[in-house]
């Protein structure tokens, strides 16, 4: 069994497996996890459909020449299970095909829609309903 993408050390079938298999995800930091292991595995389709309606680009192109190689959770900001909305500071680090190494550094809005957790943006400015 693999070691899920996203650093929390479970399997990746006990961890973010099932919410790519259409599970939703408990919290604002469960979906961040999901969606750090989607880009990591290249699921294009499952980023899209955790992107808020309003904010979600109308496709998205993964560069398969980027590998993501580890996500920290610097900090949450609500997000939990009885929360409608939420707030998670994250770095990922990737490797370029070039081998440049590359920090990615987001303090990212979620929201629910739906009862289900949703990526809004990169920003920690209003949430959208």
């Amino acid at each position: 069994m693999s070691v899920c993408p996203c650093g929390s050390r479970r399997t990746y079938d006990e961890c973010c497996g099932p919410f790519h298999g259409g599970g939703a995800a408990p919290t604002a930091e469960a979906l961040m996890r999901s969606r750090y292991s989607a880009f990591a595995r290249g699921l294009a389709p499952y980023l899209l459909s955790t992107w808020h309606p309003r904010t979600r680009p109308g496709e998205l192109e993964l560069d398969p020449g980027i590998t993501w190689r580890a996500l920290q959770i610097v900090d949450t900001v609500d997000g939990g299970p009885g929360d409608d909305s939420g707030i998670v500071e994250f770095r990922a680090v990737a490797r370029t095909a070039g081998g440049e190494r590359h920090v990615q550094h987001e303090r990212s809005t979620f929201s629910r829609v739906g009862g289900r957790w949703v990526y809004v943006d990169g920003g920690s400015g209003p949430l959208l309903r």
